[in-house]
């Protein structure tokens, strides 16, 4: 499966939950969080101040 921006948060550790690791690599501490599920990875990767497509790059890997 190829991830992009628009992929919700949720959607992205249903589908493959070792990227899990990716996320919290990146930043993303607070990805279990309720609310991060209904989160896009654009609008998860603004909060926390994070290249988008960089982290693109390494989840597409």
């Amino acid at each position: 499966m190829k991830f992009d921006k628009d992929m919700l948060i949720g959607d992205i550790l249903a589908e493959s939950p070792e990227k899990a690791e990716v996320l919290m690599e990146a930043g993303m501490h607070c990805i279990q969080c309720p609310a991060s599920q209904m989160e896009s990875l654009e609008e998860a990767c603004a909060v926390h101040g994070i290249d988008v497509d960089e982290l693109l790059k390494v989840l597409n890997q």
